[in-house]
């Protein structure tokens, strides 16, 4: 269930098992250059302990001409025994600087294939994961979206799916480092001096056992400020959405105020948290620095109280000894950041498969009906619908409607027109009774199946942005591949046919326009600076309101539907404009059957049929001029525009 800004703390229970577990199922299938990058990344690791080992079997054996044999040695790398004369010093030296750039090739080479492997698939999961994300979401059904707030869904689609690859892309690697890193200095310390290795080892736990608290104090702080930022995300894009009216209304301050109060929140939660997050990491550089000095004191109190060659460590050893302590820490040090990582990345993927556990409300059924054509036969049997747990919005509605015939709906707002058709296309299914095309309960269609012989256009029509050609071809799957072809390969040469599959461009354009001419919308589209070409802006922002509608009727004539329903679809024409869409429209549904909601009556006063809603249910039908004759309310509706009209011809 949505919070009551439209969020999405409800999908977290939806997550099936351990959010983090499913993140690792989308890794599954690159589980082979994973392994490989795995290994790598181990070689990379092991390869950078080798420098501190060959600086001390320099300083004992080159620098102070000592018989000590090392590590090195051995392995069998190095010869034993003293190193008297200068020929064998360089000798050895050489060796020493072929071990030491071995080193670093094998280093340099494992990091890039390491670095290389484990991003490239931290960027094929992420790509995967948002893809099923957007395909899931895209499947949702229009009460889910109705009930969540844009911003927030742009939340989990961008920034939570970001963060995960992040984690995946640093924080794994982080804790392969942190493994190789202290396992193998672990054993290299212990060979030097078992003694000292316990000290310096003595924080790992330590720091384990602290990270563990941090996590379990951190992680309601991450989930309370992920809620806070999509709150503020959805503030930001509804009042971007919404810029005309702040301006229209001058409400500047009052929206400045909102906006400044949530961020003041999320700051005052980042700050809390990045205050405990600070005081944790000082502590773990503490520690770190209290065991550092106690190993210089343990270490240079062994030399200065031992007899002569008899200390712990060699000097080369203990040089060495100080190298390792250095990168001991620094990965051990990450362990907080990594744990600070984690929760925000466990945060974001609760979200992002609470969102892919999300079931849509409406549903293909299990052996859906898929006919090659739909006739257009239209019942709506004693139909109740509402809106979740709010009274129900249509009540008791039943109409049949024979193929080829047009129904207008009329009366006023919120009397349930509109839902009654989005019922028709299964957007909403009904609490009570059965819609039927053909016969069919629509709950027995398969969605696609359904909707393919059905076009909407709506008062307020969506517009992608884009080109004009591009959302009239958004009608026809053929067309608008071949707009597709062209917009992706030669811009310029827009009338060259699209190479490929597919309707040749050439008459898929004609295809637009003529769709264009039936919608009484070439003129206008003629008269854009590019014509079809020309870009509309986000929703269409860059036509007017009657234009958006006519390209909309355009698009949904393209789809060449059996049922098209027009809800309002000329309410922002001009009556001449009107006049001529409505005798295309008549043309045009001649041979299907079309549902027509006017506030405008003189748009269905030609309707086979006429029905009257109000407060959800039907209260007159017949013809205009029957429901004329039964002087009801449709004929007072009738009477009421036809002053409004004579009185606006007066003025």
């Amino acid at each position: 269930m949505p919070d009551d800004h439209g969020g999405f703390e409800g999908v977290r229970e939806n997550v099936d098992g351990h959010p983090m577990v499913s993140l690792v199922g989308y890794a599954s299938p690159y589980w082979l250059r994973l392994t490989v990058g795995v290994l790598a990344a181990f070689c990379t690791r092991f390869a950078r302990l080798v420098p501190p080992i060959v600086v001390a079997a320099a300083i004992d054996r080159v620098v102070l001409s000592s018989g000590t044999p090392g590590l090195l040695t051995d392995a069998g790398l190095l010869p034993a025994g003293e190193i008297a004369t200068e020929a064998a010093k360089l000798t050895f030296l050489r060796r020493l600087v072929a071990i030491a750039a071995i080193a670093y090739l094998v280093r340099s080479a494992t990091r890039f294939g390491s670095r290389y492997l484990l991003q490239s698939s931290a960027q094929k999961i992420q790509r995967d994961l948002r893809n099923d994300t957007y395909d899931h979401l895209q499947h949702l059904s229009l009460s889910f979206f109705a009930n969540h707030q844009t911003g927030a869904m742009m939340s989990i689609l961008n920034s939570d799916i970001n963060r995960l690859e992040s984690f995946l892309n640093t924080e794994f690697r982080q804790l392969i480092r942190v493994v190789a890193t202290v396992g193998g200095i672990a054993v290299v310390l212990y060979t030097y001096s078992p003694r000292l290795a316990l000290i310096a080892l003595a924080p790992v736990p330590v720091i384990g056992v602290a990270s563990g608290f941090f996590l379990t104090w951190i992680e309601p702080r991450y989930r309370s400020i992920r809620q806070t930022v999509s709150r503020l995300n959805t503030r930001l894009e509804n009042n971007l959405s919404g810029a005309a009216v702040i301006k229209a209304f001058d409400r500047y301050d009052f929206e400045r105020r909102r906006v400044t109060e949530q961020s003041q929140t999320y700051h005052d939660e980042k700050v809390a948290a990045l205050r405990v997050r600070r005081a944790f990491f000082a502590g773990l550089r503490l520690l770190t620095g209290v065991v550092f000095v106690l190993i210089l004191y343990v270490a240079g109190l062994d030399f200065v109280t031992s007899p002569d060659g008899e200390a712990a460590l060699s000097a080369g050893a203990f040089t060495a000894f100080f190298l390792y302590i250095r990168r001991l820490y620094s990965p051990m040090r990450r362990v907080g950041k990594s744990a600070n990582k984690y929760q925000l990345a466990k945060s974001s993927a609760e979200r992002v498969f609470g969102l892919l556990g999300q079931e849509p409300s409406v549903t293909d059924p299990s052996d859906p009906y898929e006919p090659e054509r739909v006739d257009g036969d239209v019942t709506f049997d004693d139909v109740t619908f509402g809106y979740g747990d709010e009274p129900p919005v249509v009540r008791n509605v039943s109409l049949d409607v024979p193929d080829g015939a047009t129904v207008g709906l009329a009366g006023p707002t919120g009397a349930g027109k509109s839902t009654l058709l989005k019922l028709l296309p299964r957007f909403h299914d009904v609490d009570e009774g059965t819609v039927r095309v053909d016969g069919v309960d629509v709950r027995e269609y398969g969605l696609q199946a359904l909707r393919r012989d059905i076009a909407v256009v709506e008062q307020q029509p969506y517009l992608f942005s884009g080109t004009v050609a591009e959302n009239i071809a958004y009608g026809d799957r053929d067309v608008l591949d071949a707009e597709q072809a062209v917009a992706d390969g030669d811009e310029t040469d827009r009338e060259r046919p699209a190479a490929g599959p597919g309707d040749d461009h050439q008459a898929a354009r004609e295809r637009v326009r003529e769709a264009a001419r039936a919608a009484q919308a070439h003129e206008f589209v003629s008269d854009l600076p590019e014509g079809y070409d020309t870009q509309i802006g986000e929703r269409g922002i860059k036509l007017s309101g009657g234009q958006r509608q006519r390209v909309a009727i355009a698009r949904a004539l393209l789809n060449d539907p059996e049922i098209i329903v027009f809800d309002e679809a000329t309410s922002d024409v001009d009556t001449e404009t009107e006049d001529r869409i409505q005798e295309s429209i008549e043309r045009l549904v001649a041979d299907r059957t079309a549902f027509v909601i006017a506030h405008r009556l003189s748009t269905i006063r030609d309707a086979d049929r006429i029905v009257v809603m109000d407060d959800g249910e039907i209260v007159e039908r017949g013809t205009h001029d029957e429901l004329l004759a039964a002087d009801g309310d449709y004929a007072d509706l009738w009477y009421a525009q036809a002053d409004d009209r004579a009185v606006s011809a007066d003025d």
